[in-house]
């Protein structure tokens, strides 16, 4: 049995004690981190050798996006990815060689998009738009057991967001993005293990915005996903998120995911 974790953290050194005490009460085997916005050479490695994940892939930069994997399975990095086409650190790819050996992981920070869901008007929202496309490229191809995990950005359901109407045309909800998402969905029948385990419409956001008072207004959308390629996904045995972070102090605005696997 092994578990899987995923969490934007918004700043791996702001937020290292956070990411320590949810390491020690929730123990994953694995952890995604997204939004580390730290160079690999600043990256905060004392902290988890310590506590004994000594198996590391860090693809990061200076100030911005970034992401890591930390873990006490052995793997070996295998890919890093530049979806977006512009060398930002957005995925890092490792082979579990341990428990779960020769499973994929791919941990990925897919782009925000800006606030303008009309590519013409904002590039950025056509950037997101094709890194999905080079990511649905990429999932025709593969004959691996795979997991693909982290801040999609993206939530694909009406019941993912606390009002759909309200947020359709909101850069994150819009009919294209969620169009785009699912052409790679169906690239490799990537399986939803948020949705499995937590069917719709039941409550699963992932995010709260800063700017709303988030436990009073619950304006939440589930932004963070954990897909599984279907024979990965015949094994996941429990999915759920971990909702207390974002009632710590000067939390990240996201929570952390976490799968459980029999393999």
């Amino acid at each position: 049995m092994i578990t899987i974790a995923t969490w934007n953290i918004n700043s791996v050194r702001l937020r290292i004690d956070q990411v320590e005490r949810f390491l020690a009460e929730q123990a994953p085997d694995v952890l995604c981190l997204q939004e580390i916005k730290v160079a690999e050479s600043l990256f905060p490695h004392e902290m988890f050798e310590r506590l004994g994940y000594v198996h590391r892939a860090v693809h990061g930069q200076k100030g911005y996006h970034g992401v890591a994997t930390v873990s006490r399975i052995p793997f070996r990095e295998a890919s890093r990815y530049d979806w977006q086409d512009n060398g930002e650190a957005r995925h890092v790819g490792v082979e579990l060689l341990g428990p779960g050996q020769g499973m994929l992981l791919e941990n990925v920070y897919i782009p925000a998009g800006g606030d303008v869901a009309d590519r013409a008007l904002n590039p950025k929202f056509g950037q997101k738009l094709d890194f999905l496309e080079r990511m649905t490229r990429w999932a025709d191809a593969l004959d691996r057991p795979t997991l693909v995990t982290g801040d999609f950005n993206i939530a694909p359901l009406e019941c993912d967001v606390y009002d759909h109407k309200a947020l359709l045309k909101v850069v994150s909800h819009t009919p294209i993005e969620v169009e785009t998402l699912g052409r790679f969905r169906d690239a490799h029948g990537w399986v939803d293990l948020g949705r499995r385990f937590i069917p719709a419409p039941e409550r699963n956001y992932s995010w709260w915005s800063y700017r709303s008072y988030w436990r009073a207004k619950d304006q939440g959308r589930r932004l963070d996903h954990m897909w599984a390629s279907p024979d990965l996904a015949g094994q996941a045995v429990a999915h759920r998120f971990v909702e207390e972070t974002r009632k710590w102090e000067q939390p990240s605005d996201h929570v952390p995911l976490i799968t459980e696997f029999d393999l």
